[in-house]
């Protein structure tokens, strides 16, 4: 099955509640439109952090799945979950 980051961004902000403005994108934005393949064999995504008013949105892979997972921009009283599969 095939993907874009940007996909996995929108999914993963619907997910974490946030509907902030995207402040940056590193490398670069081009990366977001990049197609991949996001099922198990292999990390086939491009390297990418992206910023919000609330989060960091940043590449997870389990036994080669790949999606975007996050964490608070600032800190929280009540900490970070675990990121990945178990």
């Amino acid at each position: 099955m095939t993907t874009t980051w940007r996909q996995e961004l929108d999914e993963a902000r619907k997910e974490a509640g946030d509907d902030s403005e995207i402040v940056a994108v590193a490398p670069r934005e081009a990366n977001l439109d990049v197609t991949f393949n996001e099922g198990f064999g292999g990390s086939e995504g491009p390297h990418l952090l992206v910023w919000t008013h609330e989060r960091v949105y940043f590449p997870v892979v389990y036994d080669g799945a790949e999606w975007l997972g996050s964490a608070p921009r600032n800190p929280q009283a009540d900490g970070q979950r675990h990121v990945g599969g178990e």
